[in-house]
């Protein structure tokens, strides 16, 4: 069994923020194609965050270009009003930010009721266990591994130990569960084996895949072989 309990192997999150956007159907078909586990599309209001990126109408249109998983995060304010238009548009699951949210309690359980799986995500400086009350309410943690807002920053060095301590809370709160750990920015093969190595199961990466010199294949073949090293144990996959 690998850390926290995880069963399975880690997932790829192709992230289409960093997708060519005037082929985006086919860019989303490439990463699918390439073996990535989920999609994942950013959603950006610029006022929580300083960029504007896609709403509903672009999700519903990547929901219809794959058959994997599709993984929304909202980088909004106030993400309880559009919730439920994302979840109409065929969002598997829905990640809110702690600090986005007034009552992240409500909003998790609305993700929940509207039929989507519910996610937390922190930033680099909100301390991790601060989600203690919310994490029996999850399933998926989202670290954020550089400030959010755009694609092609630099991972933060600090972040494998904040995700170790995601893990602890899961080992003590919900034991033997299986619940998701998502890093998100700066994700590539030199980085993907120390947030694994610390507990990480979903590798969000965007430049790595989608800007990846020999194409989005090599990209994400990169990224997997990085994670399987670190894990040791084959990278047997999982959904």
């Amino acid at each position: 069994m690998n850390p926290s309990g995880r069963q399975g192997g880690v997932r790829i999150a192709p992230s289409i923020l960093s997708a060519d956007f005037a082929r985006l159907g086919e860019e989303v078909q490439a990463a699918e194609e390439a073996g990535g586990d989920w999609i994942h599309v950013d959603v950006m209001d610029g006022h929580f965050v300083p960029n504007l990126t896609l709403g509903p109408a672009i999700t519903e249109a990547v929901c219809r270009s794959t058959s994997l998983p599709v993984d929304v995060h909202l980088m909004i304010e106030s993400p309880e009003r559009y919730v439920a238009d994302f979840i109409r548009a065929g969002a598997h699951r829905i990640t809110v930010h702690h600090e986005a949210c007034t009552h992240l309690h409500r909003v998790l359980e609305q993700i929940r009721e509207l039929g989507a799986l519910p996610g937390v995500a922190v930033n680099p400086a909100t301390p991790v266990e601060l989600l203690r009350d919310v994490l029996p309410f999850v399933d998926l943690v989202l670290v954020m591994t550089v400030n959010p807002g755009f694609g092609g920053q630099a991972f933060i060095p600090t972040s494998p130990g904040r995700v170790a301590r995601v893990q602890a809370l899961l080992e003590e709160l919900r034991p033997g569960e299986s619940v998701a750990v998502q890093v998100d920015g700066g994700i590539d093969a030199a980085t993907a084996g120390a947030v694994v190595s610390a507990g990480a199961d979903v590798l969000v990466a965007g430049s790595a895949v989608y800007g990846h010199p020999q194409g989005v294949a090599e990209g994400v073949r990169a990224i997997r072989l990085s994670a399987e090293a670190s894990m040791g144990n084959g990278g047997e996959e999982g959904v």
